[in-house]
Formats: C-alpha cells, sequence, structure tokens
C-alpha cells in the first residue's frame, strides 16, 4: 500500500492523511477479539501500565509495527530508516464521557525531530458518532501552541494538557475510520477527540514513527523498535522482539521502557493522574 503524490502533498501541506487501508475486516476482527479476550483475562479491561509501549506485550501487535502495510506509506514521509518510539491504546467504552483535549504531541514527548508521524488504526470503528479524532489543518508547520494542564477526570490525556489559544473549531477536520484503517499525522499537528455516543466501543492504537536521527531530549534514557533499514546513530536503545504475547524477556524490557516514557510525559508536572 501506496500513498499517491497527492496523498503525500496532502500531508505536507495540511499535517494529515485518512483513510489509509491496512487491514481486512477479518484481520480487524481477530485483532479485537484477541485484545478484548486478554482484557476479560484481568477483568475487562487494559491496566494504564499497559496502553504504552505495548508492542512489548502483545506479538500481534509487534507484527503490526513492523507490517509493509502501515511502513511503506510510512517510509514515503520520513524514509527508509524507521524507528517505532512508543504505540498507546486509545479505547472509549460506550457511554463513556472520555475526551481528548486539543493538543499537540511534540509539546510533551521530548522528541527532537519535527518529522514524527503516527499511524493511529482503528481496531472497531471510529465513526464522528464514536468520538473520531479531529485535526486542526495546518498546525504543525508553524511554532508549538501554548498548553496548559487541566487534569480534567474525563481527559484521556497525561495531564489533560490542552491548547488554550490558536485553536479555530470552525477549520477542525473530522477523521472517521473504519475498522482495518488507519490515519497518519504529524505529531506536531493539533488534535483532539470527543466522547463515545456510539452503540459500540471505539478502539483504537497509535503508533508512532520517527527517523533515527531523533533524540529524546528529556528523558535521560529511551527505547525504540528497529522497524525497517538500519540505525547508524544509536540514539535509542532497541526494544526485543517478543516470540510471543507477554514473552518474559520482552516483558521485563516493558517495565523498564513503560517507566521511562512516563517519567518523560509527565516530566514538569504538578500532579500525575496515572492514566499512563
Amino acid at each position: 500500500m501506496r500513498l499517491s503524490d497527492s496523498q503525500v502533498a496532502q500531508y505536507r501541506e495540511d499535517g494529515y492523511v485518512y483513510p489509509v487501508p491496512v487491514l481486512d475486516t477479518a484481520e480487524a476482527a481477530t485483532i479485537r477479539q484477541r485484545l478484548e479476550a486478554f482484557e476479560a483475562s484481568q477483568g475487562g479491561r487494559l491496566k494504564a501500565s499497559q496502553r504504552s509501549k505495548s508492542f512489548l506485550l502483545f506479538k500481534w501487535l509487534d507484527n503490526l509495527i513492523r507490517d509493509p502495510r502501515v511502513l511503506d506509506p510510512i517510509q514515503q514521509l520520513i524514509g527508509p530508516n524507521i524507528l517505532c518510539w512508543n504505540t498507546i491504546f486509545w479505547i472509549k467504552d460506550v457511554g463513556s464521557p472520555s475526551f481528548i483535549s486539543w493538543h499537540q504531541d511534540a509539546t510533551y514527548w521530548g522528541l527532537s525531530s519535527r518529522n514524527v508521524v503516527t499511524a493511529w488504526l482503528a481496531i472497531a470503528p471510529a465513526s464522528i458518532e464514536a468520538g473520531c479524532m479531529r485535526v486542526m489543518p495546518g498546525t504543525h508547520a508553524g511554532d508549538d501552541l501554548p498548553h496548559q494542564d487541566t487534569y480534567d477526570e474525563h481527559n484521556m490525556l497525561t495531564r489533560g494538557q490542552t491548547i488554550v489559544e490558536g485553536v479555530d473549531e470552525t477549520q477542525a477536520v473530522h477523521m472517521p475510520l473504519a475498522a482495518g484503517e488507519m490515519s497518519l499525522h504529524n505529531y506536531r499537528l493539533a488534535h483532539g477527540s470527543g466522547p463515545n455516543l456510539s452503540g459500540d466501543r471505539r478502539i483504537g492504537v497509535s503508533m508512532h514513527f520517527m527517523p533515527p536521527e531523533t533524540r529524546q531530549v528529556v528523558g535521560t534514557w529511551d527505547s525504540a523498535a528497529l522497524v525497517r533499514g538500519v540505525d547508524p546513530y544509536g540514539h535509542f536503545e532497541h526494544t526485543p522482539v517478543p516470540s510471543r504475547d507477554l514473552d518474559p524477556v520482552a516483558l521485563a524490557f516493558h517495565e523498564r521502557a513503560s517507566l521511562a516514557a512516563r517519567e518523560v510525559l509527565y516530566a514538569g508536572a504538578s500532579q500525575r493522574t496515572g492514566r499512563l
């Protein structure tokens, strides 16, 4: 799967492109079944610590971040050498008031590059009613917008970081996705999403890809999966490839990696919500 020239041009200009087909209906349904079976085995939902760096926990997710259907479009945007910094689950249950405020990920991820791409894959349908992602076109190209930590109890972000100036709701674009489709956006793009008002869970996973020259400038140590090409820089420790779900070696690495990620995400925060 390759992006067309017009899709690449749109990404460069506006900071996003969607929908990009990845999985067929049966593949998406199988992944959902595996995820929900795991949730059921431990009481019905993922723990906060399991939402982040989850490709170290689930073999199917490690496979996904290496799937050519995901990586071929990413390569068109950032080049042939690709690291996956993180994966994060975004799940809104039916009737949940959970939302994601307008924000720019670049302001708190500690990554030096302006060229980090988020691939957001819908495991279950992400319709407008279900609270799909909204984006503010072109906001990836300018300076960072001012943010404020709100610590809203229903905000899914670590500390409810919210853009306080520079968002024009009349220019917002919804990015609805069918199960198995993904959207791509630059991590400097302002984005957010509303609550799930549909009759089904909204289940998605974001995969965050970067060129290997990127550095972690907030944390003292960080990790990433080398998913394509080579890494001549070595700024991130390469993650192990799990042999199966909950592989002991990968599980031990996940504990260290997710702790390091939390230290970055909460750097400078006045409190910790425990959402990741």
